[in-house]
Parts: structure tokens; C-alpha cells; sequence
């Protein structure tokens, strides 16, 4: 009979020995078509009998028993029919020599006196024989079969393996990974009688005990009613493209409401379901589909037990065998040990603390497992991430799993369940908000085809187009935001603060030291700007030291000869009384009058404050320095021209709106000591014009940094009293203020005590935090500044506004527990002198693997450095603050993705220059997500 007819009848006839339960392939009868149909058509069986016979497959799912068995005995009869017009061009002619196999590869001489019968020329090598570890031979063609003469005991002579049916070698077809597509035992059965001269008896099998068999050994196929030629698991799905089969959802309640109807128009949502979906945000479909996965699990590597590897996750398709409940020995409760098979071997999986699955993983039953291969005793086991039915549509397995943040009472599970309704019925749905030109030209996925593969992709390669395509929207959107921002500010008018090159230059000259380079060009940027008549809208971004506030004063004695006033506003008021006495010495001979600079604080006196208010009125006050007094009601400057703002990301959006309130457009000019990587600068500061001090004034010494563990501080802390009695002072930075018993970590206050009774007795040591009043801070840090203290133990305040000269250690407790921007604050803390200075970084991490932070502080001075990678390493919230809280919005985008920022940076500004208010009506939905997006409150548009 044709190898395709063979395989037909076989399924046929075991279909209606089981009573037609839809089982005699895994997962049901239209399974087989996949690998049928190519073996059919190959062998050149009828076109139309082929269609009929996928057709009555198709359709078999569908329908009763009565049906099923009708469908059964008519495809029968369709294969009779079949075989009798097939059977001349089967007659095969005289038998054609083969090729001279070599030695090793020829089949043994049958031998007579073997108990089986011997094995026929035509016959191909039993698989049984071939030693596992024999290369493959050459692919060659399959010489046609001769006819087989009847032979005495058919039933004793195994079947022609699978691969023989097909005119192609067998080395010449892919490579899938299989998946068994043969029936579970539907309860103890003895073997057939073609494999028992074969196949040993099983342990405890069926005979005259009377008891059923158990499971085979090791590696052994499990002796089952099963076609013979079925050698090993066949799945078909991988006989399309790669990946898992079409998304197949739950059908939701009302599938035709829109994004923002509540979730209980899914299938499985009622109203107290909904309360738990609502604390993690999600109210309404749209809510849902925008709730992107966090991670993702791959399981989409299928494979046979016999081509498991040690450590690899993958998935597997067995029948469980055995599963039975058994105590554990060292700890409360019970573990399941399930046996799963299929035709290749049998594996072990152990579930812990679920004896309610020993109620579902019966015997027979077909489940689709995934996780990772481990070993125990030897033998490989699976530990269970997921598993499904295999006649479910697979959401948790066989695939690129989402996984979700979650909350109590909802499972990953379920939450999948819901999201693949989304997915399916209402992502397609979802028109682009972008051009369809910009899209076919950015070379991006379509949006509702990306919202679907953001949830269940179905390879790898799909997910990256997705998450492109949903980056990309977001940071065209921060684009579009930031230009318009700078269009906004820029459509203000200014007032030009001209100066001639020769009033520059005599000032300069005035200067106690000469600028650097860097500071020169940033200086001349600076003039340029207010030298026009739209407000300077500029950033000022260098490492700590290299000179920020000698530029800051050069732009506010440009204010100053203009005729207008300058304020400058310090987020503490420890940097704003360092400020004050900088700018008194520089700006002092410039100003002439002492009065006319003043330093305004929260903590000034009634009559300080009230002499400044009448200054700025009347303007013989020409520069404040202050924190965030500067934009109290009482404030009012008489021709306010310059803004400058110190260590911006700790002010608000709010707080620097009303500062620049208090003048007619004055110029900005915004600092940090945090060098901004150019893809920040690109997105959140892309409304800003960028000055960059890369150069560091002479003389400052580099500072030498050392990582130690926990276990080695006493090493530090007799480096720091060797520098003490050289008469230098130190930095002892603790990440709390007070011990929590949430965070496990050295606190300032109670270590402070510690270190003061123990360890520094002889030495004076000053106390600093956040906690103490601003007058208890200011005193502090005065004692410090003057050596009245010789040790300085504080919290992260210290990290901007500190300047002493004579500190020459700074050491970092728990430095694991701070970023690098932060850490890099910290150590520009010293080395401000002209004494050789040491960061010590104290890690107290438990595992005893280095940071890789750590690392890189070790490593580099290099503050450009320093800040991608932190960048890299811990997204953007040590650089934005809350300066663009409408980034909030920033789901998919990372702030270090270079190549999507410029591609987007490019679109935007092409639909800017075309469209700026985005009114064409291909923009109009494009236009509706930009001011969602952007938040009241989120641009600096003041």
C-alpha cells in the first residue's frame, strides 16, 4: 500500500478501536495533516482525494460520535478506493541494484537460525540497530521497493520507518522540533502482538498476575498501542514558518465596545474581579492593552525527551504515566511526582505544595510543559515555570511567554487569559496614529500589528519590531514635545543685554584665575544668546569642578553692565552661601557696591528681608543669591534680566516657572554637575542649547578611588586617622538618616555614636542630615568648613555645595545603594585642595558579587563616562528629577537608545517643519496622543 494510505488507515482504524474520542493523534486528527498532506502529494496520490480527505478532517472536531464513525468508515472506503486505482503504479519493476553501500552501512546477512524471522534484502535497516552514535550517512535517493512476497508471520516483521515512505532522504529535511502526536494510553494494555518477539516484558506488566503495567525504564519507549510508524514525536506546527500557532482567544462578552469600556465586557471579568484588576491601574480595554509585559519568558524551543539538554528551558508535549503524592522528608507538606513519556523516553517533574494538581495530572492525560532541564540522581527532570492541556489554545507555554507586573489576587495566568482577548479582537482594531508615509519610511511595523506582538509575539524577531515601533512612538512624541516647547519660549521677546569685546576682556583680566578653554567657549555661547532678542534658553552641564559658577558669574556681569538685575537659585542653602561668597570675590570689583549683591534664605531675619525686597524693587540690589526664597510673593525685582539656576533637576518645573515670572522673558541659564549623555540631551533637554565644560581647571589632582567589602571598613577607618594626623579633615557618607527595620542598612545618627565612642575618640566629629532645621545645618557645615570638626558623618546632603579644601578622604557606607551620578557627587567632594585625596567605596552587599557600578567608579574619572552608564544601568531618574514628569509616560522607550532617538528626533522635525501645530487631518490623531502625552504641568513652558 502507498506509505500516505498506510499512515491514513492506521490513524483510521486506532481512531475506532478508542470509540472515536478525536485522540488517535495528539491534539486531534486535523494534526496530522501537516505532515500527511506533504506525503500524500509528494507520492502523487489524487489532488481532489487528498482535498476530500483534509476536508473530512477539518470537519471531524465538529462533530458527535455517530457523525465521527460515519466520517470514519466513508474515508475508509474513500482509501480502499484509492489503494485499488494506486496499486498498477505501486507494481514496482525488476529491482534496481542499489548503490555499493560501504561495509559499516550494509545490513547484516539474515541468519536462519535467528527465533525471528530473518530480514528481506528490500527491507531498509531496522532503526533498532543502528548504533546512536554512527554518523549519518550520505543522503542518497531511495531506490524504488520491490513487492513483498507474503511472508508466514507478518506480524513479527516491524513496519518500514517513516522516513522510507517519503521519496526524499530523510537528511535532506529540516530539522523540527517534534512533539507527540500519538494517543495517551487510555489504561493498562498489553503490547500488540507485532512488538512482543521485540520488546521485553515490562516490569509488572500484564500476564498471569493479572496486574498492570508500569511505567518503562529510562530511555525506553513506553509500550503502547501506537502505530509503528510513528518512531518519534512528530509535531506539526513546525512545518509552517517558526513560531507558535495563531493566537486563538476566549471569546470576550461584547466584542464590538470600545477602548474605554470597563473590563467586564471580557470573558472571566465580573465586578469583584475588576477591583483587583483596578489596583494595578486597569480599568477599561485600553488600560489593558496598553499594560506592556515587563519581561518575557522564551519557551518556544520544543523538544523530544531524548534531545533534552542539561540547563536549557524549553518546552516538552508528553502523557502523563504515573503521578503520585509523597511527603517530603525535611520540611512540612507534600510533592507530586509526575512521570511524563512520550515515544522517546520518560521525564520526571516534581511539583512542591500542590497536591490539588493530583487531582488534574492523571494518567492519560496530554499536557504541554515548560521550564528549565535539571538533573537529579542522574536522570533529567523539568522544573515547572508553566503547563497547559495540550487541546487549549497555549498561552503559557510553547512560546515567548509575557510576563506582567502583578498584585495579590491575580495570577500571570489569568492575566494572560485576559490580555490575549485584547490582543486579538481589539489590537488589529486600533488605527495608526502616525502617517502612513512616516511609517513605510521609518521602515516600522504597523501600530495594531505591534500592540498584538507586544503581548504574544510570535518570534523573536516580531517582538524586536514591536518594541521599536512602540519606542519609537513615544520618543517622537518627547520630540514634538520639546520643540514645542522651544517654539513657545522662543516666541517670547527678550531684552538684548549687549557688551563690547573690550568691557569682556577687562573683566576677564579681573578674574583671580584664567579661564580654561572650555569655559572661554561656553562663555561666548552665553554672550551670543543675550545678545539677541529671544530669551537664552541654555544648559550649562560640567563635572564637578570644572568651573560652572566662573561662567555664571561672567553671564551675570554681562546683566550687570546692561543695566539689568541677575538671580541665581541654589536648591540648599549650604550651596547658596558658597555661591554668595564665590560671587562676592569675582563679581565684588565689577559691582563696586557691596550691597549690591545680597544673599537671600528662608532662615534670613524679618529685617534682612525686608531690606532685600525694597533692594530688588528699586534695583540697587543688582544680584540675589537665595534658595527657593528668591520665588516667594514678597520678591519683585525692577528689571529682572538673567535666571540662573544651580543643580537644576531639584527644582521643579513649577519653581523655575515662577522665578522667570518674575521678570519680562529674562534669559536662563540652567546648571548641573551631572554631565548629561547625548541621548539626553537629545530628548529631555532637546528644548535646551547645550554648553559643555569638558576641561578641568589646572591643578586639580586626581582622586584615587578603592572598593572594599563590608568586612574590611577597619582598613578605612585607619586610613582616615592617618590623614587625620597629618591634620586633614574626611567625608563619612551613610545611606539613612536614622535605622529602619525595612531597609537593612548603617544609619548616620546611630553610627555617628558608634564611630565617635569607638573608633575616633581623639577626633572631633560633626553630624549632618537632612532632618536638622536649616540653622542646625548651616552651623554644622561653618564648624566643618573652619576644622572645628575633623570628621563630617552625614547623609546624601552632602552631595552638592560642599567645598573644603583641607578634606582630603571621602568613604561611602553602602555605596551599592547609590547610583553613579550620586556617588560621583560625592567623591568631586574632595580633592578640592592641594593635598592627594582617596574615595573609599564600602559595599555592603550580602551576595559578595562586586557592582558592577562599583566597578565602573573604580575604574573612571570620566563623568561623561559615568553618566551613560548609569544611564544604562539604571534608566534615567537620577538625571530628569521632576523636570519633565510627562515622561511618565515612557513604557517602551529607553533613554539610552541612541539609534531611535536621532530616527525619531529626524521625523519629528520633518513633521515640525511641515506641520508645527499638527493640524492636517492625517495628523490628527497624532495630534490627540502628543497632548495626552504631555501632561498639564509635565513641559517647561512657562
Amino acid at each position: 500500500m502507498h506509505p500516505a494510505l498506510d499512515q491514513l488507515q492506521r490513524v483510521l482504524n486506532l481512531e475506532i478501536e478508542k470509540g472515536y474520542p478525536n485522540r488517535a493523534i495528539i491534539g486531534g486528527l486535523p494534526k496530522m495533516l501537516a505532515f500527511w498532506e506533504a506525503t500524500a502529494r509528494r507520492g502523487g496520490l489524487d489532488p481532489a482525494f487528498i482535498n476530500r480527505i483534509i476536508e473530512k478532517f477539518n470537519a471531524y472536531p465538529a462533530q458527535n460520535e455517530a457523525e465521527r464513525g460515519a466520517a470514519v468508515q466513508s474515508m475508509l472506503g474513500m482509501l480502499r478506493d484509492a489503494a485499488a486505482s494506486a496499486a498498477p503504479k505501486a507494481a514496482a519493476p525488476a529491482p534496481v541494484r542499489p548503490p555499493e553501500r560501504p561495509a559499516e552501512q550494509r545490513a547484516p546477512t539474515p541468519r536462519p537460525a535467528a527465533p525471528t524471522p530473518p530480514r528481506r534484502e528490500s527491507e531498509p535497516p531496522r532503526r533498532e540497530a543502528a548504533p546512536p552514535a554512527q554518523p549519518e550517512a550520505t543522503p542518497r535517493p531511495t531506490p524504488p521497493m520491490p513487492a513483498r512476497p507474503p511472508s508466514p508471520e507478518p506480524e513479527s516483521i516491524p513496519n518500514p520507518p517513516l522516513e522510507a515512505a517519503s521519496p526524499a532522504p530523510l537528511a535532506s529535511q529540516p530539522q523540527l522540533p517534534a512533539a507527540s502526536l500519538l494517543a495517551p494510553p487510555s489504561g493498562p494494555v498489553a503490547a500488540p502482538p507485532s512488538r512482543a518477539s521485540q520488546l521485553p516484558p515490562a516490569k509488572g506488566g500484564r500476564g498471569k498476575s493479572g496486574k498492570p503495567p508500569g511505567p518503562p525504564q529510562q530511555n525506553q519507549r513506553p509500550r503502547r498501542d501506537i502505530p509503528d510508524f510513528a518512531e518519534e514525536p512528530v509535531d506539526p506546527r513546525p512545518r509552517r514558518p517558526q513560531g507558535p500557532r495563531p493566537l486563538r482567544a476566549a471569546a470576550p462578552l461584547n466584542a464590538n465596545a470600545g477602548l474605554e469600556a470597563p473590563l467586564t465586557v471580557l470573558h472571566g471579568i465580573g465586578p469583584e474581579t475588576a477591583k483587583d484588576y483596578a489596583r494595578l491601574g486597569i480599568q477599561t480595554l485600553r488600560d489593558l492593552l496598553l499594560y506592556f509585559p515587563r519581561r518575557y519568558d522564551d519557551y518556544s524551543h520544543m523538544k523530544t525527551i531524548n534531545r533534552l539538554v542539561l540547563g536549557e528551558e524549553c518546552t516538552v508535549i508528553g502523557t502523563v504515566w504515573e503521578a503520585h503524592l509523597r511527603p517530603m522528608r525535611n520540611r512540612m507538606g507534600k510533592m507530586l511526582k509526575v512521570i511524563l513519556s512520550d515515544p522517546t523516553g520518560m521525564l520526571e517533574v516534581t511539583f512542591f505544595n500542590q497536591e490539588f494538581l493530583a487531582r488534574t495530572l492523571t494518567p492519560g492525560r496530554q499536557i504541554v510543559i515548560s521550564g528549565r532541564i535539571n538533573q537529579y540522581l542522574g536522570k533529567l527532570t523539568i522544573q515547572p515555570d508553566e503547563w497547559e492541556d495540550l487541546d487549549r489554545d497555549l498561552l503559557s507555554t510553547a512560546r515567548i511567554v509575557p510576563v506582567y507586573r502583578s498584585t495579590a489576587g491575580i495570577k500571570q495566568r489569568a492575566l494572560r487569559k485576559l490580555t490575549a482577548q485584547v490582543a486579538q479582537y481589539w489590537a488589529p482594531k486600533q488605527p495608526d496614529p502616525l502617517p502612513s508615509a512616516l511609517v513605510e519610511r521609518a521602515g516600522l511595523l504597523k501600530y495594531g500589528d505591534a500592540l498584538a506582538q507586544i503581548h504574544f509575539p510570535d518570534n523573536p524577531e516580531r517582538l524586536a519590531a514591536a518594541r521599536h515601533r512602540l519606542a519609537f512612538d513615544e520618543l517622537l512624541l518627547v520630540q514634538l514635545g520639546v520643540m514645542r516647547q522651544r517654539r513657545q519660549w522662543q516666541s517670547h521677546a527678550g531684552s538684548p543685554l549687549p557688551a563690547t569685546d573690550e568691557w569682556l576682556e577687562g573683566f576677564l583680566a579681573g578674574l583671580p584665575y584664567p579661564l580654561t578653554g572650555a569655559q572661554r567657549r561656553a562663555v561666548n555661547e552665553v554672550r551670543a544668546d543675550m545678545n539677541r532678542d529671544v530669551p537664552m534658553n541654555r544648559l550649562l552641564q560640567g563635572d564637578v569642578g570644572a568651573g560652572k559658577t566662573a561662567v555664571a558669574a561672567v553671564a551675570m556681569a554681562l546683566t550687570t553692565q546692561a543695566g539689568s538685575q541677575a538671580a541665581i537659585m541654589a536648591p540648599t542653602s549650604i550651596l547658596a552661601e558658597q555661591h554668595y561668597r564665590t560671587l562676592s570675590a569675582l563679581l565684588g570689583p565689577a559691582l563696586g557696591d557691596p550691597g549690591a549683591l545680597r544673599l537671600l534664605q528662608g532662615s534670613s531675619t524679618a529685617f534682612e528681608k525686608a531690606e532685600i525686597y525694597a533692594g530688588l524693587r528699586s534695583g540697587a540690589i543688582r544680584v540675589v543669591v537665595g534658595t527657593h526664597a528668591l520665588i516667594e510673593g514678597p520678591v519683585e525685582f525692577a528689571r529682572l534680566g538673567l535666571v540662573v539656576v544651580d543643580e537644576q533637576h531639584r527644582f521643579g518645573v513649577a519653581q523655575r516657572a515662577a522665578l522667570r515670572g518674575k521678570g519680562a522673558s529674562p534669559h536662563l541659564l540652567v546648571m548641573t554637575a551631572t554631565p548629561i549623555p547625548r541621548s539626553l540631551a537629545l530628548t529631555v533637554y532637546g528644548d535646551l542649547d547645550l554648553s559643555v565644560l569638558d576641561e578641568m581647571p589646572p591643578g586639580r589632582q586626581p582622586i584615587q578611588t578603592h572598593l572594599m567589602q563590608a568586612q574590611e571598613r577597619e582598613r578605612g577607618y585607619g586610613f582616615i586617622r592617618s590623614q587625620l594626623q597629618k591634620g586633614r579633615q574626611a567625608f563619612i557618607i551613610f545611606p539613612l538618616v536614622e535605622e529602619s527595620e525595612k531597609i537593612d542598612a548603617k544609619a548616620a545618627v546611630d553610627e555617628h555614636v558608634r564611630l565617635q565612642r569607638e573608633v575616633f575618640g581623639d577626633y572631633r566629629l560633626g553630624l549632618l542630615h537632612g532632618r536638622l532645621k536649616p540653622d542646625a545645618k548651616d552651623e554644622v557645615m561653618t564648624k566643618f568648613r573652619a576644622g572645628e570638626y575633623d570628621v563630617l558623618v552625614s547623609t546624601s546632603v552632602v552631595e552638592v555645595g560642599v567645598d573644603v579644601p583641607n578634606a582630603t578622604v571621602m568613604l561611602i557606607e553602602g555605596a551599592n545603594r547609590f547610583g553613579l551620578a550620586q556617588l560621583h557627587q560625592f567623591r568631586g567632594r574632595v580633592g578640592r585642595g592641594e593635598h592627594a585625596s582617596v574615595c573609599l567605596l564600602v559595599s555592603d552587599a550580602t551576595n559578595g558579587d562586586t557592582d558592577e557600578r562599583l566597578k565602573a567608579m573604580v575604574e573612571s574619572q570620566d563623568g561623561f563616562y559615568l553618566a551613560q552608564k548609569d544611564l544604562d544601568l539604571r534608566g534615567p531618574g537620577d538625571f530628569l528629577g521632576t523636570r519633565q514628569s510627562g515622561l511618565s509616560g515612557l513604557n517602551m522607550a529607553r533613554l539610552s537608545d541612541l539609534v531611535t532617538i536621532e530616527k525619531a528626533r529626524r521625523e519629528a522635525a520633518l513633521l515640525f517643519d511641515r506641520d508645527p501645530d499638527l493640524q492636517a487631518p492625517e495628523h490628527q490623531a497624532l495630534a490627540e496622543k502628543l497632548t495626552a502625552f504631555w501632561t498639564p504641568g509635565a513641559g517647561d513652558s512657562s
